[in-house]
């Protein structure tokens, strides 16, 4: 076969650097974003936070997504991706480009920083949290145990979970310890009832019931009942305890309902999960990207002007880049300074983009505001990206790990959307506020005949919504609310 050339012409979407950054910011959190804005300001000298310029007052936005100030209408991510994709074509290393710096933002720090005020910086005191098995090994060392002792204890200590529990037998343990003479059974067991005394109380059993038995026994012995309730806690007992066997339970301890049930009480006062006690991570806390409030009767959704600090291009390092000069130096100034004008535009269009879905969903969503969760109308992905004329990708990117700071609590913006559910009368109910609705039902059930499925199915077909039970069971378990038989009580 002869070989030939042959020229054929083709059009295909590259995806550029700028346009590939403009979508990696759109989908980070607030937390990320400082993270990736601190690192960018460490990294590219022709980029500063502006903290001389003063906070602007945030823009005067409207439920129903009408913008007082500015129209942002435009600013879709896709008409961005196209601006963004023929800039990187077409735009030179232009210095005399009036740029305009940064976006109106300003970190908690350089607040404070501008105001005076004398405000303790929380985050630079803050420590890593200690860990269940670092509490545990510091009162080892506390403790007068012999060096063979403390290595069998270090074993022990290392088969502890986060809830406190052992994760291996004894034969495990035993074997693991790196002890010239093999450790006996007895030996074993007289170390394990010295880490069983340790705080918390109950951590290093094999089971419940055996963690229940220690807390009972390190009990004053004047308590009330202890008695009996160390007769219950046996895995046998619990397991009736926990199928709500009340007469079986009252045969086998010899009680009466009253002694059996303050029995229960004791028992319940106690902790299943002893490790949690010691928290193993740090908190985390969420900063909201959203403010919405209600001004005038009509709901505002704002930016969070604290969620990252204003940049700025620098002004002594622009005026130092020569035009036609083809220095290194001079080049390595021009790319950083065309690096930092596409990542102050790429901040800018994701916050803008970030306050269009926002406030489109704000005007979806005025029931939730005014009357709570039974309120929330249906909503998904399709319907905000149909409105603010953007790819339902994009919506996702936009609302993964956004919050929204409410009058009613923070809430993440993907909680906003839930599926529908026809109703009597051929309308469409949420799913969110069916759940509301049978949290509702449930905490206003009487805790000696709480309501079945099929009946929260009767009851909320008397207020025009038709479910399913199946339907009405796949919610409750989402709730974490056992069934019926399991939520009646012993009392």
């Amino acid at each position: 076969m002869k070989q030939s050339l042959e020229l054929k012409l083709g059009q295909h979407l590259t995806i550029t650097p700028q346009l590939q950054q403009a979508i990696r910011l759109l989908q980070l959190s607030s937390a990320e974003l400082q993270q990736e804005i601190q690192e960018e300001l460490e990294t590219n000298p022709m980029l500063e936070e502006d903290e001389e310029q003063s906070q602007d007052k945030p823009e005067e936005t409207s439920a129903n997504g009408e913008d007082k100030t500015e129209n942002t209408g435009e600013e879709s991510l896709q008409s961005t991706d196209i601006e963004l994709a023929d800039n990187a074509i077409n735009e030179e290393y232009n210095t005399d480009t009036d740029w305009q710096d940064g976006y109106d933002y300003q970190s908690p720090t350089s607040t404070r920083q501008n105001t005076g005020d004398d405000f303790p910086d929380i985050d630079a005191r803050n420590s890593a949290a200690q860990t269940l098995s670092e509490y545990l090994e510091w009162q080892m060392h506390m403790t007068s145990l012999s060096e063979r002792d403390q290595v069998i204890a270090q074993a022990i200590i290392n088969a502890i979970n986060d809830d406190g529990y052992l994760d291996c037998g004894a034969e495990e343990i035993i074997q693991s310890v790196e002890i010239e003479d093999p450790v006996e059974i007895d030996e074993y067991e007289a170390v394990l009832h010295q880490v069983q005394n340790f705080d918390p109380v109950g951590v290093g059993a094999k089971d419940l019931a055996d963690c229940l038995s220690i807390q009972l026994k390190q009990l004053p012995k004047e308590t009330p009942h202890l008695i009996t309730a160390i007769d219950l806690a046996t895995t046998e007992n619990l397991a009736l305890l926990a199928k709500r066997d009340q007469s079986t339970l009252r045969r086998k301890l010899k009680l009466s309902q009253e002694q059996l049930q303050q029995t229960i009480e004791l028992i319940q006062s106690l902790n299943p999960r002893p490790g949690s006690a010691v928290p193993s991570t740090q908190t985390n806390y969420v900063i909201p990207d959203i403010l919405v409030r209600k001004v005038k009767g009509v709901w505002r959704a704002d930016l969070n002007s604290e969620v990252a600090p204003k940049l700025r291009i620098n002004a002594h390092y622009e005026k130092m880049i020569h035009r036609g000069n083809n220095s290194a130096d001079n080049k390595y100034m021009q790319e950083h300074l065309q690096m930092a004008r596409w990542f102050i535009k790429s901040v800018k269009s994701r916050n803008e983009t970030l306050l269009k879905v926002a406030k489109t969903i704000v005007d979806r969503q005025r029931g939730f505001f005014d009357h709570g969760p039974e309120a929330m109308k249906p909503l998904v992905l399709h319907d905000i990206a149909e409105s603010v004329e953007m790819h339902e990708s994009t919506i996702s990117r936009v609302t993964t790990n956004k919050y929204m700071l409410t009058p009613r609590g923070i809430f993440e913006l993907k909680y906003f959307f839930s599926s529908h559910v026809s109703t009597v009368d051929g309308g469409t109910c949420s799913a969110t506020a069916i759940r509301s609705l049978i949290t509702k039902l449930i905490d206003q059930e009487s805790p000696n005949k709480p309501i079945s499925d099929s009946k929260i199915t009767q009851m909320l077909e008397i207020q025009g919504i038709h479910v399913a039970r199946r339907t009405i069971a796949k919610y409750r378990e989402s709730l974490n609310i056992p069934p019926s038989n399991q939520r009646k009580s012993l009392l």
